[in-house]
Formats: C-alpha cells, sequence, structure tokens
C-alpha cells in the first residue's frame, strides 16, 4: 500500500463529537485521508441547559502536538477550527507560516452552537489580520462573515456577496460565506467567490433542526477534497454535497442536540445507508 494523504486539523474538542476535531477526523477518513489533529481546546457541554465551557489547552503543550505532527511531514492539506484565544492563533500562525503549508483551510470559528456572541474579540482580530492573508479557503458562516468583513449582521444574497468580497480583501484567496439555514428562503445557500465571480450553492433546506457540526464539517470536507488534488471549486461543490448528506440524515443525539451523520455521503454512494 502506498503511503496515504495527510490531513491536519489544527481545532478544538467538541466533546458531543458533533462538530471540532471529531467531525474534522471523521470527514477526513471519509474523504480517503490519514487525519491527524493538534488539539486548541476541549469544549463540554452541562447536561442540565447544554450551556458550553471552553478549556484552553496550554500554548506549550500545542506547540508540542504540532512538532509532533510535523516530525513526519508536511500535510497535504489543512484547517484550523475553534483556537479560542490570541495566543493560539498566532501559533497556528506561525505554524502555517514557518512550514509553508499548502492547501490551507481557515474556518474562523468564533462561537459556539447556540450562542450568541463572540467566544473572544482578540482572537477574531487575530485571525482577520493573521490567518486571512494564509488562506486558501475561508469559510465562515454568516456570524461570522459579519464579524469579519466589519458589516455586522447579514440578511440577504447581496450582503453575503458585498461580505465575501471583503474577506477577500483582507488575503483570503477564495471565500466561502456559508448561508445554511440563516436566510429566510427554502433553499440553504452558500456564496463562493475566487476574488473574480461569485457563484451561489444551494440545496434544499432541511426542516429539522438536526444540523450541529454543518460547518466543521463542510470545511473539513473542502479540506480532504483538496488533499486529494482536487480545484478548489472541485472541492468546494463536494463539500457541498457530503454536507448537504450529513444534514439530511442528522439524528437526535439528546433533547439538546442533533448531529449531522459524517458517513452519510459515502454511504447513500454505496447503498448501505438504512
Amino acid at each position: 500500500m502506498t503511503t496515504p494523504l495527510k490531513t491536519l486539523t489544527i481545532a478544538g474538542s467538541d466533546t458531543s463529537a458533533a462538530g471540532g476535531m471529531q467531525a474534522d477526523l471523521k470527514t477526513f477518513e471519509e474523504f480517503g485521508t490519514y487525519g491527524m489533529v493538534a488539539l486548541t481546546c476541549i469544549v463540554t457541554m452541562d447536561p442540565a441547559d447544554w450551556s458550553h465551557h471552553v478549556n484552553q489547552v496550554a500554548p506549550q503543550i500545542l506547540k508540542d502536538q504540532l512538532a509532533t505532527v510535523f516530525s513526519g511531514g508536511n500535510p497535504d492539506a489543512m484547517k484550523t477550527g475553534m483556537l479560542g484565544d490570541q495566543e493560539t492563533v498566532e501559533i497556528a500562525y506561525h505554524a502555517i507560516k514557518d512550514h509553508q503549508l499548502k492547501n490551507v483551510v481557515i474556518d474562523p470559528v468564533m462561537i459556539c452552537k447556540g450562542e450568541t456572541d463572540v467566544l473572544n474579540p482578540d482572537a477574531a482580530n487575530a485571525i482577520r489580520d493573521l490567518l486571512m492573508p494564509l488562506a486558501d479557503v475561508t469559510t465562515p458562516n454568516l456570524f461570522e462573515a459579519g464579524v469579519l468583513s466589519g458589516m455586522g449582521t447579514l440578511h440577504n444574497l447581496d450582503e453575503m456577496k458585498q461580505a465575501a468580497k471583503k474577506i477577500h480583501e483582507l488575503g483570503a484567496k477564495n471565500v466561502v460565506v456559508k448561508g445554511g439555514k440563516g436566510l429566510k428562503s427554502d433553499e440553504a445557500v452558500d456564496v463562493f467567490y475566487d476574488g473574480q465571480t461569485f457563484e451561489t450553492l444551494s440545496a434544499k433546506k432541511q426542516a429539522s433542526d438536526r444540523n450541529a457540526g454543518a460547518g466543521c464539517t463542510f470545511a473539513a470536507a473542502v479540506t480532504g477534497g483538496l488533499a486529494n488534488g482536487l480545484s478548489v471549486s472541485d472541492a468546494v461543490h463536494l463539500a457541498k454535497k457530503f454536507d448537504t448528506a450529513a444534514i439530511q440524515n442528522g439524528f437526535d443525539l439528546n433533547k439538546f442536540l442533533g448531529p449531522v451523520f459524517h458517513p452519510a455521503y459515502r454511504m447513500e454512494n454505496v447503498g448501505k445507508l438504512i
């Protein structure tokens, strides 16, 4: 057997396993890659009310994890997820820049599912200033795109396009603004901007709220596609299909959470989804 392609995520642990590095590793494997992780934080949820608690990993431990990852050479593609604080963003920045990493996907996670405030404004500013210029692709949701672009709340497709253009001006080579179920429409709409043209990606919106982890999964699927040699456009289109299948097959984990189901795209295509 030949050595498999390698993918890396610098991200937090979502203990529910819907998103975070759990979603990343599951998605990486669906794309036939050897997934690796440098853990930034551990997010736990209170079973009484599902409030989130973010426990940051010590900076030196993160650096040691990255040293371990890079001891085997550079990954074929990588992504970032929840970083949590400014120092962690800076460590991710140096890892990408110093190792001249290719196929860099920046998922600018600034908020936990179900929460409404930026976790750390300094980290958000550092993502904008340090990581956007390194991004081959960035995948903000509506909230994150509003923060990065300085536009605030985005209400419609035209505002999503404006935000994508502003984020591209920050240095990101390609921008996908994930509208998801956030817009008042029958379609789950994303905007893809490559610096020259806009493209709208649509899928029928699901009535269910079983979509936890969809954002992380989409970014990880783009990463997996790039690792396999797809163009950015092809990787984004495949990620949309992969994510849509995962959402359509979401399920209730408990009374608070309905995660996406990561193997759904593969299982649908080989006829084994039950």
